[in-house]
């Protein structure tokens, strides 16, 4: 797999004329106010349910992490830091974050997956189909983000079916992610979290045009001497080609619980199944040596 081909997401091509433009996330972090606008709105649009009522003592961050009941999670990270590199005292800075699924050019999940539940779509973003999945795991440690989660809770039947001796005790045991509103991209409207954002710190659209106005916002914040500000994911050729949804941040990606360089977990797959392959002739080599040498 070459990281060369970043612009491609794997599989999409398989849409032909029916391809749309590719669509995206870029969330600015130095606009994020914490408001958890996002976490709600992509729980009630999607469905999913509650988490995150218990005090975690990570300052006001009461998820803790993106699982299957949360889809969106806002970090808070208290610093003793300037926030401009000219500033000549330090004081505590908030950085706020609202993480998501990454929606990588070059997905692992979709590698490892045996049933087809994980599927690219036209918009060139990763979706579970959750009447498909069935629960087997693979995708959970393939995602080098951790996004990917088996739900836990209790399945719950159709009213209907309430009489039925542990129908809706057993787990629901799928995995579910953002889908980044696959359902409303079908129908012109953008994702709810976006839209459900007052500051725009999550912005939607064309994945190349996101690019370039991430480029111009970094430049800008540079030119202003914002201490620690890059750029994560936006970069076509990193190890997973590039995120469907990236972000911009002001200190490095590890402040913020993200891996430093991540790379697709499948990468080297095909490396490896070779070396297996070879071990194993020299096994069968070396019994079927063994069997001629007894026989004389």
């Amino acid at each position: 797999m070459s990281v060369v081909e970043a612009a491609k997401p794997d599989g999409w091509e398989e849409y032909g004329e029916r391809q749309e433009t590719r669509v995206g996330f870029f969330t600015d972090t130095s606009i994020c106010i914490g408001c958890k606008a996002c976490e709600v709105a992509c729980k009630e649009w999607n469905l999913v349910p509650e988490d995150g009522r218990e005090w975690t003592g990570q300052s006001y961050d009461n998820t803790g992490q993106l699982d299957a009941n949360t889809w969106r999670h806002v970090a808070f990270i208290e610093q003793e830091k300037p926030l401009r590199v000219d500033d000549g005292a330090e004081g505590l800075r908030w950085l706020m974050s609202s993480d998501v699924c990454k929606h990588c050019t070059h997905a692992a999940c979709l590698d490892v997956c045996p049933t087809g539940a994980l599927f690219r779509t036209e918009f060139g973003t990763v979706v579970v189909q959750e009447d498909v999945c069935n629960g087997c795991g693979y995708c959970v440690p393939a995602c080098p983000f951790g996004v990917l989660d088996k739900r836990e809770l209790p399945a719950s039947p159709p009213e209907s079916l309430d009489l039925l001796d542990g129908l809706g005790k057993k787990e629901d045991g799928r995995v579910w992610k953002c889908t980044l509103c696959y359902d409303r991209l079908k129908g012109g409207h953008e994702p709810a979290c976006a839209m459900a954002c007052p500051t725009k710190s999550i912005q939607f659209g064309p994945l190349d045009e996101l690019r370039a106005r991430a480029d111009q916002r970094l430049a800008k914040l540079e030119a202003e001497g914002w201490n620690g500000a890059q750029l994560y994911g936006r970069d076509p050729d990193d190890g997973v080609g590039g995120f469907g949804a990236f972000f911009l941040l002001l200190d490095e990606p590890e402040v913020y619980g993200l891996p430093p360089d991540p790379v697709v977990t499948t990468r080297d797959l095909g490396q490896i199944w070779g070396h297996v392959a070879v071990a194993a002739g020299v096994v069968v080599g070396a019994v079927l040596a063994a069997f001629a040498g007894g026989s004389r």
